[in-house]
């Protein structure tokens, strides 16, 4: 159970040094030939590992790994997970708000995917995210009719 000031914290962690992102992954294994992966990431430098397992423990989902290049991501990945951190960060986010709002919403939709033309329109907000997120490596991926 985390104290409103902890869930202040933490989505102002998520702000400062977070990212919140969805990609369309071609995979011809998945019913319309792509996997939706949906991701909250927070980063931070090795040299504050203690104190970031820390916040890391507080949140108590997803898993911490270091990159090769020494930096320290907290990955949350699974959807239930990405449901109960949002629900817990979003009366506090402020820089990324909307990009809560849209993953919620993607999440939501998600779930009630029953055919192609369903599955293009979760397609279509995935797809926003390009507007509230920078990216180097940014695709969009046409679906076919």
């Amino acid at each position: 159970m985390l104290s409103q000031t902890q869930k202040a914290y933490l989505a102002g962690f998520l702000d400062g040094d977070g990212s919140i992102y969805v990609r369309l992954k071609p995979n011809p294994t998945y019913k319309y030939g792509f996997q939706v992966a949906p991701y909250v990431v927070l980063f931070q430098s090795q040299k504050e590992k203690e104190n970031f397992k820390k916040i890391c423990s507080l949140i108590g989902l997803g898993y911490l790994r270091v990159r090769k290049d020494g930096i320290l991501e907290y990955i949350i990945g699974k959807v239930n997970e990405l449901r109960e951190f949002l629900k817990i960060v979003k009366p506090f986010v402020i820089l990324k708000k909307e990009q809560v709002a849209l993953m919620i919403e993607i999440l939501n939709k998600k779930e009630k995917v029953k055919d192609k033309k369903d599955f293009r329109k979760l397609a279509d907000l995935i797809d926003r995210f390009r507007n509230l997120n920078y990216s180097k490596k940014r695709k969009r991926h046409i679906l076919t009719p």
